[in-house]
């Protein structure tokens, strides 16, 4: 099944848009911070780097196959200021998974965006995407991502003790994740 979703998607506070070549200091100026990249596979990016995935990421804006994402820019609707970004990767076409993603600002944390804007990516995913389970996973020690989870109402499904080495360090990595009939009825009471 082929998507691709009318931009921007608007939720009470945000706007989620594909990106820009405009949005590259925005970008910077939390991908380039040592504390947003402690629990990324990437190091910080430089500016540069930043400008590159901004490329990459103005294109993946719908699903046609197996591995597609959607990334989107999350702006704040009142002043258009970019807070972060959210991602959605169609896992598995057969079984109708997807798993969501996120990185915001840390001058923003704290204010629901996180929640808002995943919430209507979730909504993207099981609405006109027809997903059945979409999947979240952190580093166990990135307690304000495992309790954005919880949030929406995900389930912890596995704790991976030690199961690779990143950022030569033992990683340890929660995975949560929520069904669509799930998802529907926490949105319908």
């Amino acid at each position: 099944m082929a998507l691709h979703p009318d931009f921007p998607l608007q939720t009470e506070r945000l706007r989620l848009r594909p990106f820009t070549r405009g949005d590259v200091d925005g970008v910077f100026a939390y991908r380039g911070r040592e504390d947003v990249a402690r629990y990324l596979f990437d190091p910080p990016l430089s500016r540069d780097e930043c400008a590159l995935a901004i490329q990459q990421r103005a294109t993946q804006t719908g699903f046609f196959e197996e591995g597609d994402r959607i990334v989107l820019a999350v702006e704040t609707a009142h002043d258009g200021k970019l807070v972060g970004e959210v991602s959605l990767i169609w896992r598995s076409v057969e079984a109708r998974q997807g798993e969501l993603g996120w990185i915001f600002h840390p001058d923003h944390h704290g204010r629901g965006y996180a929640t808002e804007a995943t919430n209507a990516l979730l909504d993207l995913g099981f609405g006109p995407a027809d997903m059945h389970r979409i999947f979240a996973r952190c580093d166990a020690r990135n307690e304000p991502s495992w309790r954005l989870m919880e949030r929406l109402g995900m389930r912890r499904e596995a704790h991976f003790r030690e199961h690779g080495l990143f950022k030569g360090l033992w990683d340890e990595e929660f995975y949560y994740a929520i069904l669509r009939d799930e998802w529907l009825s926490l949105r319908h009471v």
